[in-house]
């Protein structure tokens, strides 16, 4: 059987605000089982080259809006779920964003649903180009 395929290839992007480079974004998957709503998602790590990426400067962005992880163990709205098979896209605040040539990106999910004794956590890997 196939992978999955977890990152979105096209998904690796620099982002601009008012003409400046502020960070980078990627589209990825989670690693659950079945569809779960924001509240559940205790953490998003990122780490890029080696460094690791502080939690006050992650938000998730999902259908159409945007939380930081703190914001998202309190969103119980079922209109903000990340649905499984679907693309969220994980936001990253690092001035001046990446440079252009390949990255190495670890990014850890922890997941914790009410019915389960322990935390889902999957580390996610890939290299890619900007």
């Amino acid at each position: 059987m196939a992978a999955r395929v977890i990152f979105d290839p096209e998904g690796f992007k620099n982002m601009e605000e008012n003409g400046e480079v502020t960070g980078f974004s990627f589209r990825y998957k989670h690693q659950y089982y079945r569809g779960i709503t924001l509240s559940i998602v205790h953490d998003v790590s990122v780490n890029i080259d080696g460094e690791d990426i502080p939690r006050e400067n992650i938000s998730l962005t999902v259908n159409g809006e945007t939380f930081t992880l703190d914001q998202m163990t309190t969103v119980i709205d079922p209109d903000y779920r990340w649905e499984f098979g679907e693309y969220a896209t994980v936001n990253v605040k690092k001035p001046g964003g990446l440079k252009a040539g390949t990255h190495t990106l670890v990014s850890v999910q922890h997941i914790a649903p009410s019915y389960m004794p322990f935390p889902w956590i999957r580390e996610c890997k890939t290299e890619f180009t900007i």
